[in-house]
């Protein structure tokens, strides 16, 4: 890998990671389309890194509300109580992804990163966000979210291990078809995102330790991790910006139309 494939890489991870489209599918394809060797799960790790960073200085004003709402708890306040139950929402949600994570991980870095796959989980999941996006009532708020609106969310949270599926677009369209608005559906994903993203940070620092994952250059490393935050951060204001006012209809076509090229291109 060289410094140009860690910019391109990083523009790819933080590009996508927040959009519905599935980062790590565009990561593994950039790679297989361009013939560069494919750079594992290691390098991806310190992709997320940066996006993650991004995240937490994005949802700053978010995750400071919560941290006082719990300070506040058994106040009886309405807003410490909404936001009691949007951590544990959040803490239910991270649940299946993490048990999932524990026994699919094996099978992600070795199995699952062919383009057919991605392809087919592409198509499948992106006509499903479509569905969930036509036919949920968006009305739901973060005032009416619960433990179980967490789990439901969650579970869908555990497939995007296969990549394609995408962790933010599977996350959406479950909240969608519960019926919470487009940007709420959004700002939860987003909110959802940052424990698991802790959870990979922790695998990649126990990686570290044991020497697994240090093939490549750390200069290279770092050079994805400042690229992935920047475009993330801009990304995510994007998105934010964009269901307050459209629906989801041109991410579930992009990863329609997405899925059928990678097809062609694989069977031509």
């Amino acid at each position: 890998m060289t410094g140009p494939h860690a910019v391109i890489l990083g523009l790819v991870q933080g590009i996508t990671e927040f959009l519905p489209i599935s980062s790590s599918a565009h990561l593994i394809l950039t790679s297989y389309l361009l013939g560069w060797e494919d750079q594992g799960l290691s390098f991806d790790i310190a992709l997320h890194l940066g996006s993650m960073l991004a995240l937490v200085v994005y949802l700053r004003k978010d995750i400071g509300s919560m941290m006082r709402g719990l300070s506040l708890r058994g106040s009886g306040d309405i807003e410490s109580a909404t936001q009691t139950s949007l951590a544990q929402a959040l803490l239910v949600g991270t649940v299946p992804v993490a048990l999932a994570g524990l026994t699919m991980l094996g099978f992600v870095e070795s199995t699952s990163r062919e383009p057919v796959l991605i392809a087919t989980t592409s198509i499948v999941f992106g006509i499903g966000l479509l569905i969930a996006d036509r036919k949920g009532t968006h009305e739901r708020t973060l005032r009416t979210i619960g433990w179980r609106d967490g789990l439901l969310i969650g579970l869908g949270q555990a497939l995007a291990l296969i990549p394609g599926t995408s962790r933010a677009g599977i996350t959406m369209t479950v909240a969608l078809a519960l019926g919470y608005k487009r940007a709420v559906a959004a700002r939860f994903s987003f909110l959802l995102a940052i424990p698991v993203s802790a959870l990979v940070a922790g695998k990649q620092l126990l990686d570290v330790r044991s020497g697994a994952g240090l093939a490549i250059d750390p200069s290279l490393f770092l050079i994805g991790f400042v690229v992935s935050g920047v475009s993330a951060y801009l990304a995510i204001g994007f998105l934010m910006t964009w269901v307050k006012r459209q629906d989801y209809s041109l991410f579930a076509a992009y990863r329609v139309v997405l899925g059928f090229v990678i097809l062609v291109s694989v069977w031509r």
